[in-house]
């Protein structure tokens, strides 16, 4: 259902769409000093090498091998970009762009086959060490991910992330990576986007393992997954933070929600508790603990549908003291926004149970907003970033923010002056907003390095500032328009809308 909002939200957007005008105006923004820029990647999309060298199954791996064409272009992570062997050109592309850091991720099974630490896979271990010392070698920091969706199968098996033992599954493998890596490493991001693994890999089907068990699944996996997060977290902070001097933190998918009018105020409210306060609160909020209103909301629903107790799983006192704080820092993953409504019309239109039937809400994009090659669910709207920023300044005591995921997707081409470049253009200048009002905000990072295999959409979507022929078995990769354009953002530590690439030629700065 798509309506129009009302007149207050369209004022709302007149105002905002003036300030970034005069924002666009501007030729130079200097971004704050010691801001860090990046390009991030993920182990299953980027390094092929499915089984090589010992690795084991993960459950993208069995996914699409047993059922190809779940994935739009029925393709696989099999060989992806064959970074297992082409890392060192891929470190000579952030090289060539002048990177402050990469964020990449480690493949639980490539590490340990067994999925436990019985036995650590010396082939696959060392893939990581070479990867890491030819990026300090060229003075650009490892920002390195734990877990970024490729779970082993043999732990899914088991229940995955509905089985409580996974907070020691998850524990184990994080102190072999803290052993084999953390000399080397300052920056670990435990889990990436809580959200994408509990609510679409269990509670839905858009992710593996793609269990569709709404309102249950997800459920449970919200409260594991958060143990697992914090009990990584104290191990790291008890046993290396003072002979590594590293951070750790957690790193949120979290799109905003704004409310069609004002009587839909509360409703938004609602919607960012559900979708990513969820995972969020019980972090970060003074008093821990899941939100409230998401607490008293699944209660409720679950008493009406005949459930002898809450599907939401309830932290114990002792557990709500022990996730509470576990983040040095906030990693946020942000591609658009929804506008939100609730009414009477609502009634009856979401699964039960599910999220949504115990959120109670409809969101929904305007048509006319720009969106790119991967999804009509994509749309720019900078506007819901610099909110998003803000309430997190404000909800959460003006957290330090790493922005480890923004990105635009488009389909093959090198020219995308019109498409990512004018993305990143808008949505920089946004965060640049939200700094100027006291954000603290200290890093940002491109998706992607370069094009790879994204999830359900397959290669048939292109997030790179390198495009990647996947016809060629060689995996070739080639500067995109917008790579030159952000190269030239680093140099210069400055947002300049009026820089025209020259694209010419990819050289390597002095020094990378």
């Amino acid at each position: 259902m798509l309506l129009k909002p009302a007149g207050f939200i369209l004022l709302t957007f007149t105002v905002l769409g003036c300030k970034a005008a005069q924002t666009e105006r501007h030729d130079v923004r200097k971004f704050p000093e010691g801001f860090l820029f990046g390009t991030s990647t993920a182990s299953y999309q980027i390094e092929g090498s499915w089984d090589v060298d010992g690795k084991s199954e993960n459950i993208w791996d069995h996914m699409t091998h047993n059922n190809p064409c779940v994935i739009a272009d029925c393709s696989n992570g099999d060989v992806a970009c064959d970074s297992y062997n082409q890392y060192k050109r891929d470190v000579e592309m952030m090289r060539e762009l002048g990177l402050d850091f990469y964020r990449f991720s480690l493949a639980w099974p490539r590490i340990l086959p067994t999925s436990f630490p019985d036995l650590i896979s010396e082939p696959g271990s060392q893939y990581y060490s070479d990867l890491i010392d030819e990026l300090l070698k060229y003075n650009i920091e490892p920002v390195v991910t734990l877990y970024h969706w490729d779970l082993p199968q043999k732990l899914q098996d088991m229940g995955g992330w509905t089985n409580p033992h996974i907070v020691d599954w998850f524990a184990d493998y994080a102190r072999v990576a803290f052993n084999l890596y953390g000399d080397r490493v300052k920056y670990w991001i435990t889990i990436n986007e809580p959200r994408e693994v509990c609510y679409q890999g269990y509670g839905a089907n858009t992710k593996a393992p793609a269990l569709n068990i709404k309102g249950v699944a997800d459920y449970m996996c919200a409260k594991n997954l958060l143990m697992a997060h914090a009990k990584a977290y104290h191990i790291y902070d008890q046993e290396f933070r003072s002979k590594n001097n590293g951070t750790i933190f957690i790193a949120y998918s979290a799109q905003f929600y704004e409310p069609e009018t004002e009587k839909d105020i509360e409703a938004a409210k609602e919607s960012n508790h559900f979708e990513w306060g969820l995972y969020a609160h019980p972090i970060f909020a003074d008093k821990g603990d899941f939100p409230p209103i998401v607490k008293e909301k699944v209660a409720a629903k679950s008493a009406e549908q005949g459930f002898f107790r809450s599907r939401l799983p309830e932290f114990t006192p002792e557990e709500v003291d022990y996730v509470k704080g576990t983040s040095d820092l906030f990693g946020l993953n942000h591609y658009t926004t929804f506008l939100v409504y609730r009414n009477e019309s609502v009634q009856g239109t979401h699964d039960v149970p599910s999220m949504h039937d115990d959120l109670g809400n409809v969101h929904y994009q305007l048509s006319e907003w720009e969106y790119g090659g991967m999804s009509v669910n994509m749309r720019v709207v900078p506007w819901g970033f610099y909110k998003l920023l803000t309430q997190i300044r404000e909800d959460f005591n003006n957290p330090p923010v790493f922005i480890t995921e923004n990105g635009y997707s488009t389909f093959p081409g090198l020219e995308d002056t019109s498409t990512r470049i004018a993305f990143l253009r808008q949505y920089l200048s946004a965060l640049l907003d939200a700094v100027d009002e006291g954000s603290d905000i200290r890093a940002y990072s491109v998706w992607s390095l370069m094009d790879n295999f994204e999830w359900m959409m397959g290669y048939s979507s292109r997030f790179g500032l390198y495009e990647v022929d996947f016809s060629d078995p060689a995996r070739p990769r080639t500067p995109r328009t917008s790579a030159f354009m952000y190269k030239h953002m680093l140099r210069t530590r400055a947002l300049d809308w009026h820089y025209e690439p020259d694209t010419t030629v990819m050289t390597i700065d002095e020094g990378h």
